[in-house]
């Protein structure tokens, strides 16, 4: 049994509860005893996430593959990296038409996922990272046309 002691509106309460039987509670208030039915229990949410990609692939030494930032190309806008990070997910693919406020892929770095957007309306021309992938900053990301 546990005992509890409560001021409301300037009066003291004692309250002790008692056993739980299912969903009836014996509770005690200042001697009077009381018997508390509880409402069921909901059946409880399971919430799924996406599986998060592998981690970075490391060489035979232990060292981690980063991808080194992509020579300048002729033509195209550029999305490249503003920080450097792990890709976690490419929600767009090759040939997709996009948006400038469109997100075309998500980058963990330091621990909080960031949406890298489009920047200006496109189609994607190539994608030159795959989830886990660790970029570095100013990595070239995607291409537009």
């Amino acid at each position: 049994m546990k005992e509890y002691k409560y001021k409301v509106n300037g009066t003291n309460y004692t309250v002790t509860v008692g056993d739980v039987d299912g969903t009836q509670v014996y509770v005690e208030v200042n001697g009077t005893p009381y018997k508390v039915e509880l409402p069921e229990k909901a059946a409880s949410t399971v919430v799924k996430t996406a599986p998060r990609p592998a981690a970075a692939p490391r060489t035979s030494e232990g060292e981690k593959v980063v991808q080194k930032a992509a020579a300048p190309s002729t033509g195209g806008y550029q999305i490249k990296a503003p920080l450097p990070g792990t890709v976690l997910s490419i929600p767009v693919k090759v040939g997709d038409s996009v948006k400038a406020s469109d997100t075309v892929l998500v980058l963990e770095a330091m621990k909080m996922e960031n949406a890298i957007h489009a920047g200006r309306d496109g189609k994607v021309a190539s994608i030159n990272v795959n989830p886990g992938d660790a970029v570095p900053d100013g990595g070239l990301l995607i291409t537009l046309e």
